[in-house]
């Protein structure tokens, strides 16, 4: 990364949560890296599943509408309501055993939410939706602790993940209801994979000690008394808003326009892979970059007006605007999550600054898809959701710009 700016190649400061248990390297290393994508691609399953065959769903369950926006909306909200917890648990026992811990709960709501009723898909849903909030705030903390000579990489490659994994469960969930004639069984599914990943991470998380004295890791700057902190957070929020939209809402949009389960579901699919190319790019470019506001505002807009042209736009050019929107939405997450590396200086304040962005972000990001949804329900429309998606591209424009300039949250 020999464009990169020295503030990025320069080792960070180390604490005790950097040092305890000795840190991995050589092989150790690699493994941690493939354990952090392998997580990754866990970590949307649960949302683009279930919207994939939201109509199968509704036939066969009879379930309200209302009740439905509590499945869409609920394990979104969570991840916000999870992300505090997660840096007083990394302190006690440790980054990778947390991760650990926070793993074998998604696992479990997955296999719960399979079993089909109502309170389980409920239970299931947040349960999901729990472990993944801690695990999204604790992920950049050991790519900034473990991985500062490569952040623009890996960076890329666990946010990749993260869009691969979304595309994921939108392209292969109507398949195995095809396949399996259940649709308890195609969310089920999603169990397993994150059952294998639980089990490979578990002797490197086991292996690494929590750290001594790790309360005093706690201790730093506010950063919920920074004003770049607070940016930073309404770009992750405005991005949300988008981005679980699009799982949550997509396919439905699309088969509301008239295209059958399975190429809606294919269109989905080919959309987030597009995202995963974006997540994949952005980062890198970002981090051999002095100031990424043009950046974050140009990919801002692009979300937002690809997401109203799948609505609006030429039916026969769907697949272009789901290809828009797919490199906007993928390179939008992929540039907010950066930002908690790019605008710290040490793995400590930006498990603080992950914790808030995530806390704030993701609970006002959970109104996006409740949003779309009353608007439909009210409107018998999905044409109020695409204004308000060009509205809130433009504002995460305007975040996204102060959140880019050269600046550090610790000073």
């Amino acid at each position: 990364m020999g464009n990169t700016p020295a503030v990025i190649e320069a080792p960070a400061p180390h604490r005790a949560e950097d040092t305890a248990g000795g840190g991995p390297s050589g092989r150790g290393l690699l493994l941690l890296g493939i354990c952090i994508v392998l997580i990754g691609l866990n970590l949307r399953t649960v949302f683009s599943s279930f919207s994939a065959i939201l109509p199968e769903i509704t036939a066969a369950s009879g379930i309200p509408a209302g009740l439905i926006t509590v499945l869409t909306t609920g394990p979104v909200l969570m991840l916000g309501l999870a992300a505090p917890a997660a840096p007083p648990l990394a302190r006690r026992f440790g980054t990778e055993r947390t991760i650990l811990a926070a793993m074998a709960v998604l696992t479990a709501g997955l296999a719960v939410r399979g079993l089909g009723d109502f309170p389980a898909m409920v239970a299931g849903t947040i349960a999901a939706g729990a472990g993944i909030g801690v695990v999204n705030v604790l992920l950049p903390t050991l790519v900034k602790r473990d991985f500062q000579h490569r952040l623009g990489l890996m960076s890329g490659l666990y946010t990749g993940a993260i869009c691969a994994a979304a595309a994921l469960g939108a392209g292969l969930t109507h398949p195995l209801l095809e396949a399996t004639g259940s649709w308890q069984a195609a969310l089920g599914f999603w169990a397993l994979p994150a059952a294998v990943v639980l089990l490979l991470f578990a002797p490197l998380a086991l292996r690494r000690r929590p750290a001594r004295g790790g309360r005093q890791t706690a201790s730093g700057p506010s950063v919920w008394a920074s004003p770049l902190a607070w940016q930073i957070t309404a770009f992750m929020a405005l991005q949300a808003m988008m981005s679980f939209s699009v799982f949550a809402w997509l396919a439905p949009v699309l088969r509301d326009r008239g295209i059958d389960g399975g190429t809606a579901g294919y269109i989905v699919a080919g959309s987030i892979v597009v995202q995963v190319l974006g997540s994949f790019l952005a980062p890198p470019l970002a981090a051999r970059l002095r100031s990424q506001g043009w950046l974050n505002a140009a990919i801002a807009l692009l979300t937002g007006a690809g997401f109203a042209l799948v609505i609006l736009g030429p039916l026969e050019l769907v697949w272009l605007w789901a290809v828009l929107l797919g490199v906007g939405q993928g390179s939008l997450t992929a540039l907010a999550l950066t930002l908690i590396v790019l605008r710290t200086r040490n793995s400590g304040t930006a498990a603080r600054v992950s914790g808030m962005m995530q806390c704030v972000g993701y609970g006002v990001g959970s109104s996006g898809t409740l949003l779309v949804g009353v608007l439909h329900t009210s409107t018998g429309s999905f044409t109020p959701a695409a204004l308000m998606f060009l509205l809130i591209g433009a504002a995460a424009a305007v975040m996204g710009g102060l959140a880019g300039r050269h600046r550090f949250v610790d000073g």
